[in-house]
């Protein structure tokens, strides 16, 4: 039996949307007029995945990351208590609330039933599990380990969540404390300024020499203010488009990892990503090649991409893998000297785990460091800005009323 979209509407001429299964999409019709429905479209999972020109939902079947860590953990834990795979995937269809979350299991249990592997089955929804959680599967099915694997992926995707749920909650507030302040300023040089300081021009006075550079600040941001927001937009689209291409994109990589401060985070969350990945696929039982081979997708920067590929291709040739990684400079001591550890101990997938969470905590560090600095500077800003504003308007009101004297 093979899992199908579909819209139907019913006595009241409400449109339904669900996934059901039959052989064939004239058996799901024939289900659905039985129930009273009136079915208007009917696809298959599967097809719709792969492209389907009919397919107006199939660019958006990916799971977040929340929905990946509840559906592994929901499936682990059915499981470890004794279902087998496919019973394990109906319990999911049937707590998913997502319509989404319900078509991608349904195809997925479509597969599995028809004797595919259950990775067989992942594979088809690309989008929704990414290669190493496939990779990783696959390996626990062959080496009958399933359910450990499962647990290794739930504790890795709620850890990656968890990851980037505490980094956007910490930049969060320098964001819009950033945003504010600039929309402050611009609305005191735009209104403010020009309404207090039209007084003094009016009455001929020889204005100070800050109030008179306010004075023109003002009038360019006034005369010039949306041409330079849409330079400003047009620079910032540029520069997203351009940052598609390999080159320019690698370029930008590098001179990430050429300024100081930026490098050693960069350096610490690519690569705690990276160990993190290797650490499951090594202990899923995948070979440690495919597994760096893999390990290398999960990593954004390009330049330690290539760094990981080059090191890659050494230890394929025959090369340790502490060494090839220590030869290159994008990879942290900490974590070359824990997989030589590792390697030396035997206990490759523990000391790279151990790595990843120390790389995490380093880099959670940094940020908060960052963060917490960012508040009073930007404070400090603000407040001098305005108390430049301040002076300029004020100066000519003592200079006038020492002329009043």
């Amino acid at each position: 039996m093979r899992a199908f979209e579909y819209q139907a509407l019913d006595a009241r001429g409400k449109k339904k949307k669900g996934v059901a299964s039959g052989d064939s999409a004239r058996q799901v019709r024939q289900h659905l007029r039985e129930q009273g429905l009136a079915p208007i479209a009917v696809e298959m999972v599967e097809e719709r995945e792969q492209g389907s020109t009919t397919s107006t939902t199939g660019n958006r079947r990916k799971l977040n990351n929340m929905e990946l860590a509840v559906v592994t953990r929901q499936f682990a834990t059915l499981l470890d208590s004794g279902l087998t795979i496919e019973d394990s995937l109906s319990g999911l269809i049937d707590q998913a609330e997502s319509h989404k979350v319900k078509s991608i299991l349904s195809g997925v249990r479509a597969q599995v039933v028809e004797g595919r592997s259950l990775a067989d089955g992942l594979r088809m929804f690309p989008r929704a599990f990414p290669e190493l959680y496939v990779a990783s599967v696959s390996a626990g099915e062959q080496t009958g380990h399933l359910e450990g694997v499962l647990d290794r992926l739930a504790d890795y995707t709620e850890a990656k969540q968890g990851l980037q749920q505490r980094l956007g909650v910490a930049l969060v507030y320098p964001i819009l404390l950033t945003l504010v302040s600039i929309a402050i300023i611009i609305g005191l040089m735009t209104y403010v300024v020009p309404q207090v300081v039209r007084v003094f021009e009016d009455n001929d006075q020889a204005l100070p020499a800050l109030t008179r550079g306010l004075i023109k600040i003002s009038e360019f941001l006034q005369t010039n203010g949306l041409a330079m927001l849409l330079v400003i937009a047009m620079l910032l689209i540029g520069l997203v488009i351009l940052l598609r291409f390999d080159k320019p994109r690698f370029a930008f990589h590098g001179l990430i990892l050429a300024v100081p401060g930026v490098r050693r985070l960069s350096r610490s969350l690519n690569t705690s990503r990276m160990a993190r990945t290797l650490s499951i696929l090594i202990g899923s039982g995948v070979p440690l090649i495919s597994a760096l081979r893999s390990s290398s997708e999960v990593v954004l920067n390009l330049v330690i991409k290539s760094h990981l590929r080059q090191a890659t291709s050494e230890v394929e040739q025959g090369a340790s893998l502490s060494r090839a990684l220590k030869r290159r400079k994008s990879f942290p001591p900490l974590f070359t000297q824990m997989v030589a550890s590792g390697e030396s101990s035997g206990r490759l997938g523990e000391m790279l785990e151990k790595s990843a969470s120390a790389l995490e905590r380093e880099a959670e560090s940094r940020i908060s460091v960052v963060v917490s600095l960012f508040e009073p500077m930007m404070i400090l800003i603000m407040g001098v800005v305005v108390l430049i504003i301040v002076l300029a308007i004020l100066l000519p009101i003592f200079d006038l009323n020492q002329l009043i004297s």
